[in-house]
């Protein structure tokens, strides 16, 4: 309909509700490439290996020395020219006289010479001569008993003929020396921990964690266990927003709830200056009371965007005594759902990690959606096996502010902002939601 006859068509909304002209909102991945130019890694900095894990480092680690550094026993047994047992079987077993008893962590002092053989426990150096061990199972071995710990030879019988070299861990055979383990870059897990130990890196460069400052806003919200006045609602949004900084990597630190004033949201970010991150919900739409951007573009800067995103849309991107800001929606779960497709790139980018985004999937929808307003939806949903692969459905209820619904859903599913609806049937990218057990 024209504007003439009934004043409802683009122009109109342009004019009066400018806010919601999608020609000029951002697209989704708009708003991240923004973010994300204006997010650089943390500062690298020493790091004790024992509170390294979850770090990218920031350096190129290489072995100095081999690992193992020397020849060792990979099981208890006896250390054997193979040889000298190569016609050992059962029912014809071979003697040997064993000549020596040796622990791990002792240097053996004495080398294996022809017809003999050292006991020799897991992890042992090899004794000279011996290039292969026999486990206690293929042997008599009596067991650690007065005559294995006198030092008086005695013999063992040999059931089995080993393969040359067999339970024998060659010099180097984990890491030879010189070998380039990790390049700078490298998420450091829990493997890479025990290698960087292995190596003697007592501490290596790497990139910190980002803390992360969490600021609530607004009059009608009200933390567990406060009293709380008609008309207002419990603060979920700081809770849920520090766990999603934790499962993103970053350290999260909870500001409290600034009122719907310019001094309370001021006093609460007086000290915007010791954080990496600022992220705030609330305040970043477009009544008359979202102060959040007065005060920002008043301390610091910000822009205040439409994002073509569902649920969601107002959002806010700036800084504050330096530090990036990013504003999030006030609704529960719009917030959830814009946290992840923004603060969770920018602390990921923060942390050194080359990818700012987790993986997608594909899965065939078992039911139509409905995509109203040409925004990108991420659906949650519910993702599972099928005998034909991945399959996906949505959770019942969808509100923006309905939180709990992310409780049941274990992935968020995207119908593209071009799309006003997807059938049954239809693939769509899948978001898991990565969380701890």
């Amino acid at each position: 309909m024209s504007d003439e006859s009934g004043g409802h068509g683009a122009d109109h909304y342009r004019e009066h509700r400018p806010w919601q002209d999608l020609d000029t909102m951002l697209s989704v991945d708009e708003a991240r490439d923004r973010i994300l130019a204006s997010i650089e890694p943390r500062t690298a900095k020493p790091v004790a290996i024992s509170e390294c894990h979850g770090l990218v480092l920031a350096q190129e680690v290489r072995a100095d020395e081999p690992v193992p550094p020397f020849r060792n026993s990979a099981m208890d047994g006896y250390a054997v020219r193979a040889r000298d047992v190569s016609s050992a079987c059962y029912g014809a077993a071979v003697r040997l006289t064993v000549v020596a008893n040796l622990p791990a962590g002792r240097e053996p002092d004495r080398c294996v010479g022809p017809g003999e053989a050292v006991r020799i426990m897991t992890g042992a150096a090899m004794p000279d001569g011996a290039d292969t061990v026999v486990r206690f199972e293929e042997t008599d071995d009596p067991g650690p008993g007065p005559e294995t710990l006198s030092g008086e030879p005695w013999t063992v019988a040999i059931h089995r003929a080993p393969k040359p070299g067999d339970n024998v861990r060659q010099a180097g055979e984990d890491i030879p020396a010189g070998a380039q383990i990790f390049a700078a870059g490298a998420l450091i897990d829990a493997a890479a921990q025990g290698v960087l130990a292995s190596v003697d890196q007592s501490q290596v460069l790497a990139i910190p964690r980002p803390v992360v400052g969490i600021l609530a806003t607004g009059d009608e919200v009200a933390d567990p266990g406060a009293a709380i006045r008609p008309g207002q609602i419990r603060n979920s949004n700081n809770f849920t927003i520090s766990g999603l900084v934790r499962e993103a990597g970053g350290i999260p630190e909870i500001l409290g709830i600034a009122r719907d004033t310019a001094s309370e949201i001021r006093a609460h970010l007086v000290d915007a200056a010791k954080y990496d991150l600022l992220i705030t919900s609330g305040g970043v739409s477009i009544g008359d009371y979202d102060v959040v951007k007065d005060v920002l573009q008043s301390e610091g800067r910000i822009d205040l965007w439409q994002v073509r995103i569902k649920p969601g849309k107002p959002m806010a991107f700036g800084e504050i005594a330096g530090v990036p800001l990013i504003g999030l929606p006030g609704n529960p779960a719009a917030a959830y759902v814009a946290f992840l497709q923004f603060a969770s790139p920018a602390i990921r980018k923060m942390r050194g990690l080359r990818k700012s985004q987790t993986s997608i999937l594909r899965a065939r929808l078992l039911q139509d959606h409905e995509n109203r307003g040409r925004r990108r939806h991420f659906v949650r949903g519910i993702l599972r096996e099928s005998e034909n692969g991945l399959v996906v459905e949505p959770v019942p209820v969808q509100g923006s502010g309905v939180l709990s619904a992310l409780v049941y859903a274990n992935c968020l599913f995207v119908i593209p902002e071009d799309l006003d609806h997807a059938a049954a049937g239809a693939q769509v990218d899948v978001i898991p939601l990565n969380r701890y057990d």
